[in-house]
């Protein structure tokens, strides 16, 4: 890689972690006149506690606005480059990190869920098909949306390898480095999740609030 594409490759990672890092959760509260997620539930910026903080549908257009901040990143990153997977992946860390460590709330923020999948949606959409159902699974089973979000996302790499051998070994290995170590990601941001859930102390995700019922 020369001089410019390196210049050109990290000013894109610089756009990823801006674009991750953007406080979708607090925007979309301040936009409602809701209150503050950081203020209730689990002080985060995600989705989930934005349903407990202002109702499914403000809850929805944070958690598309955390989709969009990890896809839109690597969007540029592959028309930018003409499809240079690194720099794409690269990108897509950098949003990653961004989410749950926001230079615009003192290196807070949510989880890296949304956004992770954003990114993915675009690296590997077919991966993202074969995962989701897990995540809806496991939630639905245990009522953890934290259990869900780390399984899910640890089932991110198996479904990527069987898109890579299905499709006859096309996707770039770059793709399958990201799907395999991105996961780690989510799991770092979850150190709080995974302690309550091996004492059992981890909240349980009340489904009254999908029906349009706040929770506390």
């Amino acid at each position: 890689m020369d001089a410019g594409s390196l210049l050109v490759a990290t000013a894109l990672v610089a756009v990823g972690y801006l674009s991750g890092s953007l406080p979708i959760g607090v925007l979309v509260a301040r936009i409602s006149g809701g209150p503050d997620p950081r203020t209730i539930g689990s002080g985060r910026t995600g989705g989930t506690n934005a349903l407990r903080a202002l109702g499914r549908r403000w809850a929805a257009l944070v958690v598309l606005g955390d989709l969009a901040k990890g896809a839109l990143p690597v969007l540029l990153a592959r028309m930018v480059t003409d499809g240079e997977a690194a720099v794409e992946v690269a990108a897509a860390f950098a949003a990653v990190i961004g989410s749950f460590r926001s230079v615009f709330l003192r290196f807070g923020g949510g989880r890296g869920v949304g956004t992770g999948v954003g990114t993915m949606l675009v690296i590997q959409p077919l991966a993202v098909l074969l995962a989701i159902p897990v995540f809806i699974v496991v939630i639905l089973v245990s009522r953890y949306v934290s259990l869900g979000s780390l399984i899910g996302s640890a089932a991110m790499f198996p479904a990527t390898l069987l898109v890579y051998l299905v499709l006859n070994r096309t996707i770039p290995m770059a793709y399958l480095v990201y799907a395999a170590i991105g996961p780690g990601l989510i799991w770092i941001s979850h150190a709080d999740n995974i302690n309550r859930l091996l004492h059992g102390t981890e909240r349980k995700f009340d489904l009254g609030m999908l029906a349009g019922r706040r929770g506390g």
